[in-house]
């Protein structure tokens, strides 16, 4: 009798247990039943909170909507939550005449920016001309010497800063981290921090990755260790863009 008493107990217990468990599950996100078919983008979205908010991972909900790097999408934009990965990407709205705000793409020429970013009305950023909104407050990203200066041509356009492997790689602004990973041949170990609506930056070559996406970090944060990760000697690939757009980075960070 007492054994069957415990074996009540014990099997009472993990009954409460697994509806705790689905409980939360259904708090986190959306059951299958509640979820809708389609989500309009919003402005400054990107396809990682939005894969969260609905409890999908954002690769998927990337490829069902035919999405590839860097993974922009609009305001405006209805993705798809459900059903097969699509065959082409949806048509993106068209661009109006108001002033654009254009949301940075990837940071390292058609980086995977790990979720994406929202995008406005879509127009020409002139690398010539610093963009009017800059929020100023930069840090250098790392101790060397700089070993190529930026240039508008070719397809890694930032800069190149030497230094030791297992030196800090500091982000530059605060932000937060959209991509943490080793896709894209040429740039190895790659971070993308996402500043606000329109600057983010991009750390490549990194040894060590110490963030991963979605954390939140501060200016001069440690977030990576230099290497040589897609890179012929220890070095730093370092990045800012404005609207999508390569900058040059000397134009922000302060005299040293």
């Amino acid at each position: 009798m007492r054994r069957r008493m415990v074996q009540g107990l014990v099997t009472g217990l993990v009954l409460v247990l697994v509806a705790s468990v689905l409980a939360g599950c259904a708090a986190r996100a959306p059951s299958g039943a509640s979820m809708p078919d389609t989500h309009v983008v919003q402005r400054n979205e990107t396809l990682y909170r939005i894969a969260q908010r609905y409890g999908l991972e954002w690769r998927d909900l990337a490829r069902r909507n035919a999405i590839g790097a860097p993974y922009v999408i609009h305001p405006g934009q209805r993705l798809r939550l459900r059903g097969a990965a699509r065959s082409s990407p949806p048509s993106a709205p068209q661009a109006s005449s108001s002033p654009s705000t254009r949301q940075p793409s990837s940071g390292a020429s058609g980086r995977d920016s790990g979720g994406g970013t929202s995008s406005g009305s879509t127009s020409s950023s002139s690398t010539s001309s610093p963009p009017p909104s800059d929020p100023g407050g930069w840090q250098w990203p790392a101790a060397g010497e700089v070993l190529r200066g930026f240039s508008s041509s070719g397809t890694r356009r930032g800069l190149a800063i030497g230094g030791e492997r297992g030196d800090h790689v500091r982000a530059t602004r605060a932000g937060e981290v959209v991509y943490a990973g080793g896709g894209l041949v040429g740039y190895g170990r790659l971070i993308i921090l996402k500043h606000d609506a329109r600057f983010l930056s991009a750390y490549g070559h990194n040894d060590e990755l110490l963030v991963s996406e979605g954390d939140q970090v501060q200016a001069g944060d440690t977030i990576a260790r230099l290497g040589s990760s897609g890179a012929e000697r220890p070095m730093l690939h370092f990045e800012i863009r404005v609207d999508g757009t390569p900058v040059d980075p000397a134009r922000y960070l302060p005299d040293r």
